[in-house]
């Protein structure tokens, strides 16, 4: 498009894959979010320094903030995404939920929001258990919290206004919702043009998450025919149109086995998963944004009705989950992505790069697109499997071994799937001292053919990561 850009970073970022590609940089402050990538008036700065026109604020930190999104407004440079109103009306979540009442949307039934704890424990008393303890200014899985019975209700309350407080500028309201289970959670990806267009450009299956966050997504979903299709992206777009939604954003809802559905919140910013979306549809996401917030008067209804074959994402995580999913943290060693027709890596990190623990654990977007669902994963495992990164441990054995699952085969998963496949991994893996003397002896094998001067056979792989294991812990997963 021809337009120039500048990223911004923190300390920790300073060497980041982003960084290097932009046109220009600029340091907005040191690691910790809040004095760097949450700080709207570092980001305001670095836009007056640079001579930016507009900021395009991603997902996560400020990209909800419609203080922020004002900030901008008044400093004259665009803020690429909602109105600064319509970030109101969708990141307050008991708003969220009066609007979609109003536009007969289904919502699940709930109490709140409030930030005093004991109010919000006596409203607790008319939902039933289990239920969900809800961050009221946020999402992504941040001050979220099963509540199975009135005996751990205190300590989820505590927790979650605890994670609320920290993640979304000081904000500790909470929202009481009834757990709907079994359910599958589908979103519909919209893009609206701030007048009341909304295009609905289909679906996304994102049930697979662990503590509340996704990991594997796909569209279409195997799990709805096309009339309840039709209801779910005929309800997105009333929603969407009653905000004056402009730009990308999804509408989120659970689906119950049975065809029912309930309206869960909309993400008013461009989403992790929209690679998705992009394949299935041969749109650009991230450019129609542009264009609209250009001000350029785009006919959304030639978007809709483009889905063709089948995309899955596998999300990339520096994390472990034999131990419950807990990040992990470390220099990248050897690396190689797959590649490939219909094979597409959205990645943030390189050789070298240091990942550490100052924000999400999301290494890479890894997808696969194919004309049917069982090519695609097909295709998506075998990308897996080529993909090589040491240093740390990853998801990517789970991810493997999810895909594989017959749940997901069959097209049967819910959002507690990666909690049970979880409580139950682990049974056939190799003790630890088994990979460890594994290690040691190909480490020793490999010094003994180097000191006794044999060649490398000259067909093998030299950029794998198997050639030169080395001391290298297998098993990392």
């Amino acid at each position: 498009m021809g337009i120039r850009s500048v990223a911004v970073h923190s300390d920790a970022d300073a060497d980041a894959p982003h960084v290097a590609a932009a046109d220009a940089a600029c340091r907005i402050g040191p690691a910790p979010a809040r004095e760097s990538y949450l700080d709207a008036a570092r980001v305001l700065g670095a836009a007056r320094e640079t001579g930016a026109e507009a900021v395009h604020p991603g997902y996560g930190f400020l990209s909800e903030s419609a203080a922020f999104a004002r900030a901008c407004a008044e400093a004259g440079v665009v803020f690429i995404g909602p109105s600064p109103e319509a970030l109101e009306a969708t990141g307050d979540k008991a708003g969220a939920r009066r609007t979609a009442g109003r536009v007969g949307v289904p919502v699940v039934p709930g109490r709140g929001p409030s930030a005093d704890l004991q109010d919000l424990a006596h409203q607790a008393r008319e939902l039933p258990f289990p239920m969900l303890v809800k961050a009221a200014a946020g999402g992504g899985g941040k001050g979220m919290r099963r509540v199975n019975a009135a005996a751990e209700l205190d300590e989820a309350l505590r927790g979650a206004a605890r994670e609320a407080r920290a993640a979304f500028g000081g904000d500790d309201r909470l929202l009481l919702e009834r757990y709907v289970h079994p359910a599958r959670h589908i979103e519909v990806q919209v893009l609206g043009d701030g007048r009341g267009g909304v295009a609905a450009l289909g679906e996304r299956e994102c049930s697979l998450q662990r503590r509340y966050q996704k990991i594997v997504e796909e569209s279409p979903s195997s799990a709805i025919d096309s009339l309840l299709r039709e209801r779910l992206l005929e309800a997105a777009r009333r929603f969407a149109s009653a905000v004056r939604y402009s730009g990308a954003g999804t509408v989120e809802f659970l689906v119950a086995p049975e065809g029912t559905f309930h309206f869960l919140e909309m993400n008013a910013r461009l989403q992790v998963e929209h690679p998705v979306t992009e394949l299935v549809t041969g749109l650009d996401l991230v450019r129609l944004q542009l264009e609209l917030a250009s001000g350029e008067r785009l006919d959304l209804t030639v978007l809709e009705g483009r889905s063709r074959g089948h995309a899955i994402e596998a999300r990339l995580y520096a994390e472990d989950p034999q131990s419950g999913f807990l990040p992990t943290c470390g220099t990248v060693g050897r690396l190689r992505w797959p590649g490939g027709p219909g094979v597409r890596v959205d990645a943030g990190i390189e050789e070298a790069s240091v990942v550490g623990t100052d924000y999400d654990p999301l290494l890479a977007k890894i997808l696969a697109w194919a004309p049917d669902r069982e090519h695609a994963r097909t295709r998506l495992v075998r990308a897996l499997e080529e993909t090589a990164l040491l240093g740390f441990r990853t998801n990517q054995s789970f991810l493997l071994e999810l895909l594989d699952s017959e749940a997901f085969r069959s097209g049967l998963t819910f959002t507690d799937t990666v909690e049970g496949a979880a409580n139950g991994r682990g049974d056939g893996d190799p003790p630890g001292f088994v990979l460890a003397a594994a290690a040691y002896l190909l480490g020793s094998r490999r010094e003994r053919t180097a000191r006794d001067g044999a060649a490398m056979n000259p067909r093998e792989d030299r950029g794998s990561p198997w050639t030169g294991l080395g001391a290298w812990r297998l098993g990392g997963g």
